[in-house]
């Protein structure tokens, strides 16, 4: 709805806002505030006020708007709006201000004028209203030009807040996948031999390690590498011997234990310090394996403990025969000159690629209270349990041992 700005009266478009104006308020001229007269233009009703209600005392020609006013305070009324005045002067000063642009069209020789769609101006002429509007039109395409360009950058400032975040996150990524390398002996810093080799230099600066130990270590390490086969420094035996005897004698109130087959017993040695412990698992393991006889067969070519460079490389052949893929590409398909931890996948592949047969038991999650696992328990004692029992104290079973791995290492 559009409204005038004289009247007030509520209009539906722009057009019926002009056309009521001329009819209304513009016709035949603005009417005599004093009699209601409506002459042919401003000076006709100019003459008319001088003419019909002239004031007392010399006659002068006087501002529209100018009369006696009737006896008594009644005000006056503007005759396009209908607000009040105190006094003629002041009705002239209204009419001037809120409605002189309307009292234009009933100048001398403007016959018609032209008012802006877009704002309050009144032009004399299509000429200068076309060239008002087409300066209106070139101040909106130039809002509208900062509008796009406001946008554009915001859009550019947005996209470049957005990359920088991505490259973040993934700086972050690497930066934590590297440190993943670091910690599971995946990064290129090198492997057994590096590490034995460093530690040992380690040792002699700081006066543990005599020069001529270091050449004569150094020897025995590169020729059991050399041979695939481990140094035997740090196998202690007759572990389960041991074991036996001691419980014999000792823990009078237990009433029964089992002691698996024998085995050997390997430490970490200062090439694997830190990260071995999978591999040196794996060579207890053999060594009970290797003192069964039924398992002769499968281990004929394996009848000395492998170095663990040279377990690394029998775990990489059992991957390129196609055991456990998945597990494979976890460590990109390389063990050999890393420090890269192993755990009950990698020796299940092992072992099975030398056709040995064994199975992985997942207890993935705590089946008793305080992260405690009472059903693991139940599972080992029946491991060793089963089968004929002389009702002795100590019971040392034909089983080998088991490869025990929890979170994160073995």
């Amino acid at each position: 709805m559009q409204v005038c700005d004289v009247c007030g009266q509520e209009l539906l478009s722009e057009s019926e806002v002009r056309s009521h104006l001329a009819r209304v308020h513009l016709g035949p001229g603005p009417p005599c505030p004093f009699c209601g007269f409506r002459g042919g233009g401003y000076d006709q009703l100019r003459r008319h006020i001088d003419a019909a209600h002239p004031e007392p005392g010399p006659q002068s020609s006087r501002p529209l708007g100018a009369a006696t006013a009737a006896p008594g305070p009644s005000p006056l009324a503007c005759p396009l709006c209908g607000e009040a005045a105190a006094s003629a002067p002041g009705l002239e000063a209204h009419v001037q201000a809120r409605h002189g642009r309307l009292l234009l069209a009933t100048a001398p020789g403007n016959k018609q004028l032209y008012e802006c769609p877009m704002c309050d101006l009144v032009c004399a002429s299509p000429q200068i209203l076309q060239e008002h509007v087409d300066l209106h039109l070139e101040e909106c395409s130039f809002s509208e030009g900062i509008n796009v360009g406001d946008l554009e950058l915001a859009r550019q400032l947005q996209e470049e807040e957005d990359r920088q975040q991505r490259l973040e996150e993934v700086k972050k990524e690497k930066e934590e996948f590297k440190k993943l390398q670091r910690q599971y002996g995946l990064d290129d810093s090198g492997g057994y031999k590096q590490q034995f080799l460093k530690n040992m230099e380690r040792e002699v600066n700081r006066g543990r390690m005599q020069p001529f130990e270091y050449h004569k270590r150094k020897t025995d390490m590169m020729e059991s590498l050399a041979f695939g086969v481990d140094d035997g420094k740090t196998k202690s035996s007759g572990v389960i011997e041991a074991l036996c005897k001691y419980y014999q004698n000792e823990f009078k109130d237990v009433r029964r234990i089992w002691l698996s087959v024998g085995v050997d017993h390997f430490s970490s040695s200062l090439g694997d310090r830190g990260w071995g412990c999978g591999y040196r698992n794996f060579q207890m393991l053999l060594s009970s394996l290797l003192k069964n006889d039924m398992y002769n067969d499968c281990l004929q070519d394996h009848t000395l403990i492998p170095s663990i460079p040279k377990i690394q490389s029998m775990i990489e052949d059992a991957w390129k025969e196609g055991f456990d893929p998945r597990g494979a590409s976890h460590f990109n398909n390389r063990l050999r000159g890393t420090k890269a931890w192993i755990g009950a996948c990698e020796i299940y592949s092992l072992l099975t690629s030398l056709r040995l047969k064994c199975r992985v038991i997942d207890f993935h999650k705590p089946t008793g209270p305080m992260g405690t696992h009472p059903r693991l328990f139940e599972w080992v004692l029946s491991y060793y349990s089963r089968g004929r029992e002389d009702g002795a104290k100590v019971v040392c079973t034909s089983k080998p041992p088991l490869y025990l791995q929890h979170q994160g290492s073995a």
